[in-house]
């Protein structure tokens, strides 16, 4: 179970998450730094205290004088990244249940947190929840959304075709209708190769996880159906990405954007004109990659979903085959913007390198289909140390895939896997290398690199990485430094904020999110 949910709290990819609870006030910042929410009984328990000398600590239930667990602060590391000294309290000893502060004498008290199983539990519905509160053309009405609800917007039934994707069939100017997806994190545009890695991995969360995802409810309009909710959330933007192909060629619009941003004002002040623009060889096999995992994870659910895993298995198969015969398509927005008007100014997505794209659509087009010329294609083992996973670095999707369905390949396939084997648990070594000594003990921020835009992602995906390791033969390292990395994103950080909206005590405000800052709600 542990597992299961740190999984889910981690499978954020860059995503903005939906909040907990309403409205409140915020305290100020804590000078104990720790996991907002709680931890397990029997997991490993630190808090960071950025400045402490030397101290006896105590863990309380709050309001109490009596100490549960008393034990002594480490011995001060410095954060190099963060420019300062801290020392852990460390209290994985006490296997007590309930709620409980941490108190260091002349440094103060910590934000209240819970020991219980299923601690996370709450945390993991709010991420999912979270890709409800980002649905495009639709409205969020009150009984779904609370606080949150919102008129409809963007229901883009009438995009252009732009000059930069026009062809004979489908001239500039022609009108589309592509409905539904997420709107991206911060903006209200919707990008075909950053959103098919999320999908991605909300559907390998539900390969990994199916029982658990089953039992898995956050009250969307969809909750009652015979779908799993993670299942009815995907749809959302699966049924949107089938749109972006042009069923003509089988090539996939790179992203369906305005010409430039939308003010910060909600979807529905926002009437701006929407277009598609040049079909890309990354979005295409982005998409061919996750319709062909789509096709297999949706075919037990013919009867409430007729035809869809045929459909999903016949666009990959078309957007493979426009990739083949347009290995080389990049979107460089600069170079179009000489060239066709409007100019273009959102989110470009460009990438250049598509050897991982070809990896990953390769891999899952043979593990659906057992075809293997797909897997005779994909030189999935040439590159050389497996990444982290990121929207531009797909290739660890793959290894995940194989790892996954091992049983299951053909003869080619299974040869392959010690060496799929070895590549993950190489990456998860890699992650969890000193993490115990570093300052604040977490996998995250073992370089500046770590912190990128989008830096809770790559959190995230390190996090998924050590559990994919661990998932290999149930070593207990891999869990326990995936378990930091959860610890990081709920508030063990330089900075002391837990970094899900909703969540914990202190978590951002105002973030570079547009319904978030114009809806009036002072929680984001």
């Amino acid at each position: 179970m542990i597992a299961k949910v740190v999984r889910w709290a981690l499978a954020s990819s860059g995503l903005l998450v939906g909040p907990l609870q309403p409205a409140r006030a915020q305290p100020p910042p804590a000078a104990i730094h720790l996991n907002q929410v709680g931890f397990y009984p029997a997991a490993p328990k630190v808090a960071i205290v950025p400045g402490a000398a030397a101290s006896p600590f105590y863990l309380l239930a709050p309001g109490s004088t009596k100490p549960v667990f008393t034990g002594e602060l480490g011995a001060a590391r410095y954060d190099s990244l963060a420019r300062q000294t801290v020392r852990a309290a460390d209290f994985s000893a006490c296997r007590a249940r309930g709620t409980f502060v941490v108190s260091v004498p002349g440094v103060g008290v910590s934000y209240s947190f819970q020991i219980a199983p299923r601690v996370h539990a709450a945390v993991a519905r709010a991420v999912l929840k979270g890709f409800y509160y980002q649905r495009a053309s639709t409205a969020l009405p009150p009984a779904y959304a609370g606080a949150w609800s919102r008129p409809a917007g963007h229901p883009d039934t009438q995009v252009l075709v732009h000059p930069s994707a026009a062809t004979a069939h489908r001239p500039a100017g022609t009108v589309l209708a592509s409905p539904r997806g997420w709107y991206d994190a911060g903006d209200y545009n919707k990008y075909v190769v950053n959103s098919g890695s999320t999908l991605g991995t909300l559907l390998a969360l539900y390969e990994d996880f199916p029982a658990y995802c089953a039992q898995l409810t956050t009250t969307i309009p969809e909750s009652t159906n015979a779908v799993p909710d993670v299942l009815d959330e995907a749809l959302w933007n699966l049924r949107w990405l089938l749109t972006m192909q042009d069923p003509a060629d089988g090539g996939v619009y790179h992203k369906l954007t305005n010409a430039s941003f939308d003010g910060m004002v909600m979807p529905a002040a926002c009437h701006t004109q929407r277009y598609v623009v040049q079909k890309s060889t990354a979005a295409t096999l982005d998409f061919a990659a996750v319709l062909a995992q789509a096709s297999r994870v949706f075919r037990p659910f013919g009867r409430a979903l007729p035809g869809l895993a045929d459909s999903c298995l016949h666009a990959s198969t078309q957007a493979w085959g426009w990739a083949r015969q347009h290995p080389a398509s990049y979107y460089r927005q600069n170079e179009l913007n000489k060239q066709f008007q409007p100019a273009i100014s959102t989110g470009a997505y460009g990438d250049e390198d598509v050897r991982d794209e070809w990896a990953w659509a390769a891999t899952e087009l043979y593990v659906t289909t057992k075809d293997e010329q797909y897997w005779q294609a994909s030189d999935l083992l040439a590159a050389g140390p497996l990444p982290v996973a990121s929207w531009s670095q797909v290739r660890p999707l793959a290894y995940y895939t194989l790892l996954r369905l091992g049983p299951t390949l053909t003869a080619a396939g299974r040869r392959a896997l010690p060496q799929v084997q070895q590549k993950v648990r190489a990456l998860a070594d890699g992650l969890r290398a000193g993490y115990a000594t570093r300052a604040c003990g977490t996998a995250m921020g073992h370089a500046a690199t770590d912190y990128g835009w989008g830096s809770n992602a790559e959190a995230a995906n390190q996090g998924i990485a050590l559990l994919q390791a661990y998932r290999l033969n149930g070593e207990q390292p891999y869990l326990l430094a995936a378990l930091t990395n959860l610890d990081y994103l709920l508030g063990r950080n330089a900075t002391g904020y837990c970094f899900v909206t909703g969540s914990g005590h202190h978590s951002p405000q105002h973030p570079h999110h547009r319904p978030s800052e114009a809806d009036g709600v002072p929680a984001p």
